[in-house]
């Protein structure tokens, strides 16, 4: 059993109803794009740590400048290999830079669900859950599931809920984006606690919360994933291509940020980004410049052109295998330059993401997003008891909800009220989507520390 093209790249608006439509004065691809732009949630990523946070310096990347840049990279990514789908497949009305632009704005929106501090910020959330008194009071009152969801808190399975729920929470779907576009956005199409995962990469994580199940198995029909079981299903094809975009742009982009910070060797960084791009043509040009920052800058755009048109090439040679969802690794592990990536990465973590510098400011972040859970989720349970009339909020509680959006309070909602999973959700919600630096300010001044 395969995949088809034409059903993959499906414009059925997710939470419509109404079938979509391959236009091609203005596609609804780009129209997913220009949604994902224009929300708030993306517009807050400039402010939330790639890898060095509360940096001092203007130069380094935050995760808007980084989602930029891998959209930039999977747009090319999709075009390049689209112009083989169309040629060889029937892909309906779409057409190559169509695909680009699925790839594009899946691409834009695949960290718009990290929360402050990026990757740390999740473990604060799981260790939270797990040690916290506050947190420990309400396992009990959880499913097995919800419980798997929040102790192995995903930032994918966040964004989803970002794009499909609370922006523009007032209608079904949210940004009610394309099947295409969110099929593509979900590296891991499988819930948190499922009997069956898809093999393989596919599998490594989980892309939706048990509140977003539904909605998720809307993206995989219309798409046409294959299921490998109850609420698990292989791949996107595209899905590939977004992973792959965000591996190059944070290995390469990354490493060059290390460079300007003075914790990466040019000489070293030359090595690696000429190994790459293994052209003497290139080699003899950038030993013509004077500036380290002029050649790094010329070896990271080099270097990008080169992965993009190696990555581009294995998708298409390993077409049936993504088609039949049986394809088990990302496709940077197959490129020819791929033990270079590696030694990138092993350089990386010990030199760039371990440094002193990163962990401080982690560590405090750590205390930072637990103290806000500490604070806020207690606060919603009291106001939840005193709506239902079974205790009454003290004052605090009622002060504190006072500062909590409209959706993190909804008394008149009975999933709400009653069910302690959505509620948590709904701080979730809340604490995630800060910015790192709103985040330190909030918690200062909850703490006593700032007013």
């Amino acid at each position: 059993m395969s995949m088809n093209w034409k059903q993959l790249l499906s414009p059925d608006r997710v939470g419509t109803g109404v079938p979509g439509k391959i236009t091609q004065e203005r596609s609804p691809f780009q129209r997913d794009f220009d949604r994902i732009v224009f929300s708030g949630s993306f517009r807050r990523l400039q402010d939330k740590t790639q890898v060095f946070p509360l940096v001092k310096t203007d130069y380094v990347r935050t995760r808007l400048t980084h989602s930029l840049e891998t959209s930039s990279i999977g747009r090319s990514l999709g075009t390049a290999t689209g112009v083989f789908i169309c040629e060889n497949f029937d892909a309906g009305n779409a057409t190559p830079s169509d695909i680009g632009s699925i790839v594009a704005a899946a691409a834009l929106a695949h960290d718009i669900g990290n929360p402050p501090l990026g990757h740390a910020g999740e473990e604060a959330i799981r260790h939270w859950f797990l040690t916290s008194n506050a947190a420990k009071e309400l396992h009990s009152t959880l499913s097995e599931a919800e419980m798997r969801d929040i102790a192995s808190f995903e930032g994918n399975a966040q964004g989803f809920r970002v794009l499909t729920r609370l922006e523009m929470p007032d209608q079904r779907g949210g940004m009610q984006l394309t099947a295409a576009t969110l099929g593509t956005f979900s590296k891991y199409p499988v819930g948190s606690l499922v009997p069956k995962r898809p093999q393989g990469v596919a599998g490594k994580k989980f892309g939706y919360f048990q509140s977003e199940k539904e909605l998720f198995s809307e993206v995989a029909e219309h798409c046409g994933l294959i299921k490998t079981g109850d609420g698990a299903w292989v791949r996107h094809p595209l899905a590939y291509l977004v992973e792959a975009a965000d591996d190059i742009a944070y290995l390469i982009v990354d490493f060059e940020d290390g460079h300007r910070l003075g914790l990466v060797n040019y000489l070293e960084l030359e090595m690696y980004f000429l190994e790459i791009i293994n052209s003497e043509k290139s080699a003899e040009y950038v030993a013509t410049l004077d500036a380290p920052i002029r050649k790094a800058e010329f070896l990271r755009a080099h270097a990008i052109g080169c992965l993009v048109r190696q990555v581009a090439q294995v998708f298409i040679e390993h077409q049936q295998e993504l088609l039949d969802g049986t394809l088990e690794k990302p496709l940077i592990e197959y490129i020819p330059c791929r033990d270079t990536l590696e030694a990138i990465r092993r350089r990386s973590a010990s030199g760039l993401y371990n440094h002193r510098s990163v962990a401080e400011v982690i560590g405090a972040g750590f205390e930072m997003v637990s103290g806000l859970l500490d604070i806020f989720v207690p606060c919603v349970n009291e106001i939840a008891a005193e709506v239902s009339g079974k205790a009454q909020a003290g004052y605090r509680s009622r002060r504190l909800a006072t500062m909590l959006p409209e959706g993190a309070v909804d008394r008149e909602n009975e999933l709400w009220r009653n069910h302690s999973y959505y509620r948590l959700m709904s701080i979730l919600d809340f604490v995630s989507g800060m910015t790192d630096g709103y985040a330190v300010s909030l918690h200062q001044k909850l703490k006593g520390i700032s007013l």
